[in-house]
């Protein structure tokens, strides 16, 4: 069996008194998720979340490590994957999302980000960060 492991983040910032998240939605199967990417060697779990954020999205971000969610599936048969996510705060607003991977990046208020995404896992994570940002 392959293991693969990826992080990434629940970006929030705060607008007009609203907490809004940062949902991407992927080129290739065009389901709305969150920000993250493949470790590197000798990256850490943070750095990773940090690094993929950026190049997916183009926001800098300030990662909590003491909001720590996996998520564990198997995206094709003898491999599993573990994704490890993060709070992050957008230290930046402005949205330049990755041509090859991503077609769009979107701030949305956290309440009605449950309806955009396209996995439990992902809804779940969502419910917790909620409890979670300040």
């Amino acid at each position: 069996m392959l293991h693969e492991k990826s992080c990434g983040g629940i970006v929030y910032r705060k607008y007009h008194g609203n907490t809004e998240i940062l949902l991407i939605k992927h080129i290739n199967s065009g389901h709305w998720s969150f920000p993250k990417g493949h470790m590197e060697n000798g990256e850490t779990e943070t750095q990773t979340a940090v690094r993929e954020i950026k190049e997916e999205t183009g926001v800098d971000v300030l990662v909590d490590p003491t909001f720590r969610e996996l998520v564990t599936y198997s995206p094709k048969k003898d491999t599993q994957k573990i994704v490890v996510y993060f709070i992050a705060k957008a230290k930046n607003v402005s949205l330049v999302p990755q041509e090859n991977e991503i077609s769009d990046v979107r701030w949305v208020e956290i309440n009605l980000a449950a309806d955009m995404l396209a996995y439990e896992n992902d809804r779940c994570i969502v419910n917790k960060a909620k409890k979670f940002i300040p």
